[in-house]
């Protein structure tokens, strides 16, 4: 397993990293139900195990992953190895007392939910501390990190990053220089933060996680027109017309596929690796062979620059 340098955090991470969110089961947040399906303990811990095994070192979690489940399998899978890993969670999401899901990211709710992560995690310190993805329209101030500040002095936190949803998030962040690393959608199928976000995290010494680098298990190629998702799997609110226009632009992709060498979604994690501002992909797995698939991806042969730009002729300027 390869590493890499992440941004400016100082830590160096495995470029195929373990995406916990599956893992933990689903949840209920309000009236929204997240979460990638059933899952079985043994199992789950068994593909931590094994991810460790093969070489990945980062181990991303949330405090909302099947209610904190994620984080506790997570400090069970290495409870007395954690000098071996690097552990990153996100903070902010939460149901209100009238059962709809909001956002909190002020410093009060912050402190009480570190503590609750530390505690599941069985760690008195997470080595990259992120918010969860705030709305659309808010807005980042100086402000906004100094109890993150406060915890990386404190010795609870080692870092601290912002898992982005809108690209124009990274730029406001990268002007105000108080995010080590961002956490965002980037795959073969969203390509939107090529253009400006991620030569400005080059410049910045940016950390760059990607996330869903799969396209939520599209890229693997397994998924076909009119397909139907269980009730306690997110995906089964998606649209008809985004299915099956998702499964229409992986299928122009199959010519990545080379049988007994690479599939799709080694091609598709390779992808993202190639862009130098990534240091680490972060695709999900709940079983130990799809961790060892993942991991191949690695220690294949890079993608040519040839095969880079015929991905992009391909799907053109469309993305998810």
């Amino acid at each position: 397993m390869k590493q890499r340098r992440l941004g400016r955090t100082g830590l160096v991470v495995s470029e195929i990293g373990f995406g916990a969110w599956a893992i933990g089961g689903p949840a209920q947040l309000g009236r929204a139900t997240i979460g990638w399906g059933q899952v079985d303990d043994e199992i789950s811990l068994r593909a931590l195990e094994t991810a460790l095994d093969l070489g990945v070192n980062f181990f991303d979690t949330a405090d909302v992953y099947g209610h904190g489940h994620s984080e506790e399998l997570i400090g069970r899978a290495f409870k007395g190895k954690r000098d071996r890993v690097i552990l990153a969670s996100k903070v902010g999401n939460l149901v209100d007392q009238n059962g709809d899901w909001i956002k909190d990211f002020s410093p009060d709710y912050v402190r009480r939910a570190i503590e609750a992560s530390l505690k599941r995690l069985g760690t008195d310190y997470i080595d990259l501390y992120q918010l969860h993805s705030p709305h659309a329209d808010f807005r980042y101030s100086p402000s906004t990190f100094q109890v993150f500040d406060d915890l990386v002095r404190e010795g609870k936190i080692r870092c601290y990053g912002v898992s982005i949803g809108p690209v124009e998030h990274g730029l406001q962040l990268a002007g105000i220089g108080k995010s080590d690393a961002f956490q965002l959608v980037y795959s073969m199928l969203s390509r939107e933060a090529e253009e400006e976000l991620l030569p400005l995290t080059i410049e910045h010494d940016i950390g760059i996680i990607a996330r869903v680098p799969l396209a939520s298990g599209f890229l693997t190629g397994k998924f076909k027109k009119g397909h139907q998702f269980p009730r306690d799997d997110h995906r089964s609110t998606w649209q008809r017309e985004r299915i099956d226009s998702t499964v229409e632009k992986v299928e122009r992709l199959r010519f990545l596929e080379i049988p007994g060498e690479r599939n799709l979604a080694q091609a598709a994690l390779q992808y993202c690796l190639a862009h130098p501002a990534v240091s680490c992909c972060i695709p999900g797995a709940k079983t130990a062979e799809q961790v060892r698939m993942n991991v191949r991806a690695s220690d294949l042969p890079h993608l040519t620059p040839e095969t880079l730009e015929r991905i992009r002729s391909v799907l053109g300027g469309e993305t998810e």
